[in-house]
């Protein structure tokens, strides 16, 4: 079992930054792919962003490239989600999720992640 906490969201205005946090418990943290994904109120949960265990390799949403960074530290089990230049329409709750046994690739649909954070709020005010 991974138990992910999601930390760092907040209000910022737009064309700001903030760094969102998602920590992992377990000691195989860099075997798992993890990403991002969001939610705002009336729609479905979207990808934004995954790395690999490795952190070889990464993926991200079109809306989101050039903007966002993703990345790892497995010595603290950690990965991040850079964002910058944000936009209103970037608010939303953040989830980080964990995909097992996944260590050079990434994917982009939800179902293959076994396990999520709670979540963070992220509001860009304009």
């Amino acid at each position: 079992q991974v138990q992910l906490v999601e930390s760092g969201g907040g209000l910022v205005q737009a064309g700001g930054s903030l760094r969102l946090s998602c920590a992992a418990s377990g000691r195989t943290f860099s075997t798992y792919a993890m990403g991002w994904f969001r939610q705002a109120p009336g729609k479905e949960r979207e990808f934004v962003a995954a790395i690999a265990g490795s952190g070889g390799s990464t993926s991200y949403a079109d809306s989101v490239k050039g903007r966002f960074t993703i990345s790892r530290d497995n010595a603290k089990n950690t990965v991040y989600l850079q964002m910058n230049s944000l936009k209103p329409e970037d608010t939303a709750v953040y989830y980080c999720a964990a995909d097992p046994d996944r260590r050079t690739t990434t994917k982009v649909i939800p179902r293959y992640y076994d396990y999520w954070g709670q979540g963070t709020q992220v509001t860009v005010s304009s």
